[in-house]
C-alpha cells in the first residue's frame, strides 16, 4: 500500500478512536465494548 493509503487508514483509525472515546461508559457497554477494547475495535474496523 502506498503512503497515501496508509495515511487514510491511520486517519480513519484515529477518527474511530476519537468517536468511541466520546461515548459514555453506558453507551460503550450497550455496544459490548469497554474502554480497553477501543484501539482493537478501531483497528479491526479498518
Amino acid at each position: 500500500m502506498n503512503i497515501i493509503g496508509k495515511f487514510k487508514e491511520w486517519r480513519s483509525y484515529r477518527r474511530t478512536v476519537r468517536e468511541l472515546n466520546a461515548l459514555s461508559n453506558r453507551e460503550l457497554a450497550d455496544l459490548g465494548i469497554n474502554r480497553a477494547d477501543i484501539p482493537f475495535v478501531a483497528r479491526r474496523g479498518n
